[in-house]
């Protein structure tokens, strides 16, 4: 059945999703197997699949909305280790810009992944990220722009956190980042699109 959950995952087909892990967590299946050889082991297809342009977004969107509509089902039953054992991530789409499908795919896949995810939705000021940063112990921040006028406000998240001494690594990307853009702003990674993003945090950490 973990196979078939898997299936559902690659599908997209988010009903199937819900319905297979429900009925896995009924039988008393370990959680942390249904996240890693069902949902995870799906994705990794799907990441395979969008890299080898055998798939688009629109699918990778619909196959990540099912794997989170699973993960929902599947939290309560991880314990606190199982559930994050790679890591805190605070996300967030920078101050000025209210764009956020790349940044919730990127935080519904790290999520999976087996990351904490600290989403702080879009439009969101310096200080509130760093202030998060901090409050939440994060290891990684991820900062998303969609225009070239507000991925200028990424620069001053990443000199505070410098001047702060803080140890957070910070990976940044979105349509007009490039990697030169990232590289000059004194990020630690780059990421040009969401499953990218995935292998980037956990090489990271």
């Amino acid at each position: 059945m973990l196979n078939e959950l898997k299936n559902s995952i690659i599908e997209g087909n988010e009903e199937k999703a819900k319905e297979i892990t429900t009925k896995l967590l009924t039988e008393g299946k370990n959680p942390k197997e249904v996240l890693d050889n069902g949902l995870v082991a799906g994705m990794d297809v799907v990441g395979q699949q969008f890299k080898a342009y055998e798939i688009y977004l629109p699918e990778v969107i619909m196959s990540a909305t099912a794997m989170k509509s699973a993960m929902d089902l599947l939290k309560p039953h991880l314990s606190k280790t199982e559930a994050a054992t790679m890591g805190t991530v605070v996300m967030a789409t920078i101050e000025g810009d209210v764009h956020d499908i790349g940044k919730n795919l990127v935080s519904m896949m790290l999520e999976g992944a087996g990351f904490n995810i600290v989403d702080l939705g879009v439009d969101v000021p310096v200080e509130k990220i760093i202030d998060a940063a901090q409050e939440q112990n994060a290891d990684l921040v991820g900062i998303s722009a969609l225009l070239t006028t507000t991925m200028l406000a990424m620069e001053p998240v990443i000199k505070m956190i410098r001047e702060k001494n803080m140890k957070v690594k910070v990976m940044v990307g979105g349509a007009p980042i490039t990697k030169e853009y990232a590289d000059k702003i004194g990020a630690d990674g780059f990421a040009p699109d969401a499953l990218r993003a995935i292998s980037l945090a956990k090489q990271l950490l």
